[in-house]
């Protein structure tokens, strides 16, 4: 059994190669960036005005305005503005010469062809030339995460296509012959197959691909078999149940026997000790416990990180601060343990009803990990804490 932190480190120094392909914009949502977008306009593009109102020379003091022509965002001033004069304007449209001011509409009357202001307006009203970037700025880096803003920096520089990494594609077995899938009928000591479930709901959360192999009975050929099926078409395979030290917990056998180089396959953590992590040339396969808990925790804390790094994104999970509303205590402390919390809005953090790592119900009253390192019993309450979010 390898402590949590030389797991973490195995992980972290694997290797991986993500591929890219090149995609429209509109599908581009969610994906990791593939190239450097590097701006070869200036943003804006010209000095527009940031308020609908009235464009004309600050040091212009006259009475009233000449209103002398009307420019719509899209459409390009006619003429100079000179003494006594203004152009109304639209949010967005050109500042016409002469002018260095928008004065906004709701300061001002128009009457008779004439705009006059009646109170005064202190801001200038214009966004300028250049002043969000410019030509050879780095607007978006490589391997970030496109977000719905950044699909707008993307629109906004012109570019209708660009370069991504390739989803990994994830294959996902259940083994136990006890498991049946949603929708079937139970028969005495069997139980529902959460696992596949939650498991594909959490790659796919990442942007990843699923192909889910099924439920694999508690037979050495037929999850051999799978598993070698998967890892034909498959970058990773994520096995659950078979791990642990029971008469039909195969899988670390299995993996072997298959040229699978185990790099551990017990870790001081709970849950989650009999965690079994292997590569094969470039293929990455976990083995995660059974119960369910066990397996969400794993995949925050072990795989979410490497499948993101096999597209192209370096993963950092989500911390917040709190105080504990209440004393944990816990009575053996050789490995690590991560604790479902709930953090409410106020910064306290609370423990939420856990009775172990089958109680899978208790992660929808969490929205945290708290991480209570090897040797420390018991944090209490008053104490500043740091809690991972799920």
């Amino acid at each position: 059994m390898i402590p949590i932190e030389e797991a973490e480190k195995i992980l972290n120094n694997i290797t991986c190669r993500p591929e890219t392909e090149e995609v429209p914009l509109m599908d581009s949502l969610g994906r990791v960036l593939a190239q450097d977008i590097v701006s070869g306009m200036s943003m804006p593009p010209f000095n527009k005005s940031a308020m609908d109102g009235y464009a004309l020379s600050s040091s212009d003091s006259s009475k009233k305005f000449k209103i002398v022509e009307v420019i719509a965002a899209g459409s390009v001033p006619s003429r100079k503005i000179n003494k006594g004069e203004c152009a109304k304007i639209m949010t967005g449209a050109m500042v016409p010469q002469g002018a260095d001011q928008v004065i906004k509409i709701e300061v001002t009357e128009e009457k008779d062809g004439y705009m006059i202001v009646t109170d005064e307006d202190k801001n200038v009203n214009i966004c300028y030339l250049g002043e969000d970037v410019k030509p050879g700025d780095m607007v978006l880096k490589s391997g970030c995460v496109i977000r719905p803003p950044e699909v707008g920096i993307i629109a906004s520089m012109g570019l209708d296509r660009l370069k991504v990494y390739k989803k990994t594609i994830v294959g996902i077995i259940t083994t136990g012959s006890e498991i049946k899938e949603p929708g079937q009928k139970l028969e005495s000591g069997q139980i529902y197959n959460s696992n596949a479930y939650s498991i594909s709901a959490q790659v796919l959360q990442t942007g990843a691909q699923v192909k889910y192999a099924g439920i694999v009975g508690d037979d050495i050929e037929s999850i051999g078999r799978e598993i070698e099926n998967l890892l034909s078409e498959t970058q990773m395979v994520l096995i659950s149940g078979g791990v642990s030290m029971g008469d039909y917990d195969y899988v670390p056998q299995i993996l072997k026997s298959l040229g699978v180089q185990l790099h551990f396959d017990k870790v001081a953590i709970q849950p989650g000790k009999p965690t079994v992590f292997g590569t094969r040339a470039d293929l990455l396969i976990f083995g995660m416990p059974g119960n369910p808990v066990s397996t969400f925790t794993i995949f925050e804390v072990f795989v979410k990180p490497v499948l993101y790094k096999t597209m192209g994104f370096t993963y950092t999970p989500p911390v917040v601060k709190g105080i504990m509303s209440k004393d944990f205590k816990r009575k053996r402390t050789v490995r690590t343990a991560y604790v479902p919390v709930r953090c409410n809005r106020v910064g306290e953090v609370e423990p939420v009803e856990y009775h172990g790592s089958a109680h899978l119900s208790a992660l929808s009253e969490a929205n945290g990990l708290l991480k209570v390192p090897r040797g420390v019993r018991e944090v209490l309450k008053g104490s500043t804490v740091y809690v991972r979010q799920i």
